[in-house]
C-alpha cells in the first residue's frame, strides 16, 4: 500500500462516520461543560485572592447570566442557518467579510492566551508531583498534548463523555472532602477587599471561563434532529459550570483562607486536604488542562486553515505546518519567561472575548431572523432579545472590559485615588 493511501486510511478511522453525530443531551451538556472547565477553574480562585469569594460569586453570576444569553442567540442563529457553520462562519453570514477578521482574531488570543496559560499550569502542576523543573514540565506536558492535537480530535473525542464524568466525581469527592476538615474556617468566604482595581479584572477571567460560544454551531449541528434539547442544553451545562466555578474556590478559599491560594488552585488545595487529595486533585488538573488543550487549539487550527483556505482535516502535512504555528510560540513564550502569571495569560483573551462576544451575537441573531434560510425549531424567548437585555449585555461587557484596561494600567486606581 502507498504512503498516501495509508494515510488516507488513517485519516478516515480518526474521523470516524462521515455523517453528522446525532448527540444526545448529556453529550451536549457535557460538551459544554467539558469545554469551560479547564484552566479556569483552576486559576480564578487565585483571581480572586485580593478582593475575595464574593466579589469572584457577583462577577460569576452575572457572566454566567450574560453569556448564556448569548449563547441562546447564537443557538437560534445556527437553527436558521442551513449550513453547518462554525461562529466564524455565521459571523461572515450574517455581519459581513470584515466579521471573519474580527472573529479570527478572537479566536486567536482566546486560543493563544489559554495554550499559555495550559502550558505554565502544566509545568507547576507536574513540578508539585514530581518535583521535575517546571519548564521541563511543560515540554512534557507539551509531546503527548500537541501530538493528539496533529492527529485529531476524534481519536480522544470518544471517551470525553467517560473523562468528564472521572472529573467530576474527583471533584465532588474534594469538595466533599473539603467540610469534613475539622480545621475549615467559614469568615475566610466573608473576607472581602474593597479594592476596584483587583474586583474589577476578576470579570475578564469569567468571561474566559464562560466564551463556549464557539462550540454552539458544534452543538446545534448534534441537536438538529430535536433542535428544542439546544437551548436546554446550554442552560444546564452553564448551571452546572457555574456550580463548579463557585464550589471550587469556595472550598479552596475556606480551607485555606485567601492569602494562601496558588497560582492553580489544586496544589494547595488538595496539599491542604491531605497526600491522597494532593495527588488526585493535581491529576484532575491535568486532565483539565489536557482536555482544553484540545479543544480550543483544535478550533484555533480550524480557524488557521480556514483562513488560509487549506484543508488541514484530511492532510496531516498541512495540519502539521498549521500545528507549528499553534503550538509551539505559546510554548516558547512559557520557557522564556515572557509571561509572568497565569492570570497575565488569561487576561487579553478576556478582554478580547468580552468586546466581539457582546456585539457579535446580537447582530448574528438580528440578521438571522431577517437573511436566514431555513425556519427555527426554537426561538429565543421575546423577553432576552429586548433592547434592554442587549443593552445591558453590550455596557457591562464594555464598561467591565474598559475598566479592567484601566485596572491593569494603573489608571483606575489614578481616578479612583483622585
Amino acid at each position: 500500500m502507498k504512503l498516501k493511501e495509508i494515510e488516507q486510511e488513517f485519516i478516515s478511522e480518526l474521523k470516524g462516520h462521515p455523517k453528522t453525530k446525532k448527540l444526545t443531551f448529556v453529550e451536549g451538556v457535557a460538551m459544554l461543560v467539558g469545554t469551560n472547565i479547564g484552566i479556569g477553574i483552576l486559576s480564578i480562585a487565585h483571581t480572586a485572592k485580593h478582593a475575595g469569594f464574593f466579589p469572584l460569586l457577583f462577577w460569576l453570576v452575572i457572566g454566567g447570566i450574560l453569556s448564556t444569553i448569548t449563547m441562546l442567540y447564537i443557538a437560534e442563529a445556527s437553527l436558521r442557518t442551513k449550513d453547518h457553520l462554525q461562529l466564524t462562519g455565521l459571523s461572515v453570514k450574517y455581519i459581513g467579510p470584515i466579521a471573519k477578521i474580527l472573529m479570527f482574531i478572537s479566536v486567536a488570543v482566546t486560543a493563544i492566551g489559554a495554550l499559555i496559560a495550559y502550558e505554565k499550569a502544566s509545568g507547576e502542576i507536574i513540578y508539585a508531583i514530581f518535583g521535575i523543573p517546571d519548564k521541563w514540565g511543560s515540554i512534557i506536558f507539551f509531546i503527548p498534548a500537541a501530538g493528539v492535537l496533529w492527529l485529531g480530535l476524534k481519536a480522544i473525542g470518544r471517551g470525553e463523555k467517560q473523562v468528564i464524568g472521572i472529573m467530576f466525581v474527583i471533584l465532588i469527592v474534594l469538595i466533599v472532602s473539603t467540610f469534613f476538615k475539622a480545621h475549615i474556617d467559614f469568615a475566610n468566604a466573608l473576607e472581602t477587599h474593597w479594592n476596584w482595581v483587583a474586583i474589577i479584572p476578576i470579570f475578564n477571567t469569567v468571561v474566559f471561563v464562560y466564551s463556549s460560544q464557539y462550540i454552539v454551531p458544534e452543538m446545534a449541528r448534534g441537536f438538529s434532529h430535536k433542535p428544542e434539547m439546544l437551548p436546554k442544553a446550554v442552560i444546564l451545562g452553564n448551571v452546572i459550570t457555574f456550580c463548579m466555578l463557585a464550589l471550587v474556590p469556595l472550598s479552596a478559599i475556606v480551607l485555606e483562607g485567601l492569602q494562601n491560594i496558588s497560582n492553580v488552585v489544586t496544589v494547595s488545595w488538595g496539599r491542604a486536604i491531605g497526600d491522597w487529595a494532593f495527588v488526585i486533585a493535581n491529576l484532575f488538573g491535568l486532565f483539565a488542562i489536557l482536555t482544553s488543550y484540545w479543544g480550543l487549539g483544535g478550533m484555533f487550527i480550524t480557524n488557521v486553515a480556514d483562513q488560509i483556505n487549506k484543508d488541514a482535516d484530511n492532510n496531516l502535512r498541512i495540519r502539521f505546518l498549521i500545528l507549528l504555528f499553534v503550538a509551539v510560540p505559546p510554548l516558547v513564550l512559557v520557557l522564556f519567561n515572557f509571561v509572568a502569571t497565569i492570570d497575565d495569560a488569561l487576561y487579553w483573551p478576556g478582554v478580547v472575548g468580552a468586546l466581539i462576544l457582546s456585539f457579535f451575537p446580537i447582530l448574528i441573531l438580528q440578521n438571522a431572523r431577517k437573511y436566514g434560510d431555513q425556519q427555527s425549531g426554537w426561538q429565543v424567548p421575546n423577553i432576552l432579545t429586548s433592547w434592554v437585555v442587549k443593552l445591558t449585555i453590550i455596557c457591562v461587557y464594555l464598561l467591565a472590559t474598559l475598566f479592567s484596561i484601566a485596572a491593569k494600567y494603573g489608571f483606575l486606581e489614578k481616578i479612583i485615588g483622585g
